[in-house]
């Protein structure tokens, strides 16, 4: 129903003593508007200067080495900075795996089809917020409309028709298929190609903005390699019926 919290991931690292990538390279990307107005400069990525390279941030300090999960009671929170080899390690530990792409947009249209997002077609039906994505003029102001700066619990707005929670907005979440310029909508449960070199992510993040990102749309999709990590990347987990 939810993508893996801090609390579980918490639980994984304890019981095995694993160590993320963002932890053994020693940082990761955090978005500046969660940053202190303090915080030394540090290096930005080209053209989305709001991504800057933060040392010491990793899914215990999501925000640098200056923040933790209790300050922020985040521990019903997504856990990020994770990148896709992290989650594999957990999926191995829990007993899952990760959905493919197909699985993940079918389940994440909640049994409705051609429907833009997971309850229909309006962004905010009604004047209701539906999901986590940013509101105001990004990236410099956030009218916090929906009630969130950075993440929400996992559990935060309604459930799809499927009983799943945030599916679309919050956070980015990998998926077990290699990213492919395009993906079959004419086979029954499509896999992605043998290889690539980025692995597929869904569901857009807090950050998105019509301004300059829609894909907060089930059938919206991205990549990055799966070494990446960033403050809004994170994962959800999927079992086998037996």
């Amino acid at each position: 129903k939810y993508a893996v919290t801090n609390k579980k991931f918490g639980e994984f690292c304890d019981a095995t003593g694993y160590v993320t990538e963002a932890e053994n390279f020693g940082w990761s990307f955090v978005f500046s508007g969660l940053l202190p107005n303090d915080f030394p400069p540090t290096g930005a990525v080209k053209n989305a200067e709001w991504w800057r390279q933060v040392f010491g941030a990793d899914w215990k300090h999501p925000e640098g080495p200056q923040s933790d999960l209790n300050s922020g009671n985040k521990m019903n929170h997504p856990a990020l900075h994770l990148s896709w080899n992290d989650a594999i390690a957990f999926c191995k530990w829990s007993g899952k795996r990760l959905p493919t792409e197909a699985e993940w947009e079918f389940a994440a249209r909640g049994g409705l089809e051609q429907k833009v997002f997971p309850w229909g077609d309006e962004i905010e039906p009604g004047g209701k917020h539906m999901m986590n994505v940013w509101q105001g003029i990004f990236p410099i102001q956030n009218s916090l409309a929906d009630g969130y700066l950075g993440t929400a619990e996992v559990d935060a707005f309604e459930p799809n028709g499927l009983g799943l929670y945030n599916m679309t907005g919050n956070i980015w979440e990998w998926t077990a298929d290699w990213f492919g310029k395009e993906h079959s909508l004419k086979e029954e449960n499509p896999k992605g190609p043998e290889s690539s070199s980025h692995k597929v992510m869904k569901g857009g993040s807090y950050l998105c903005h019509s301004s300059y990102c829609r894909r907060y749309r089930v059938a919206a999709r991205s990549g990055n390699t799966p070494d990446s990590s960033t403050g809004n990347i994170g994962f959800r987990c999927a079992a086998d019926v037996n």
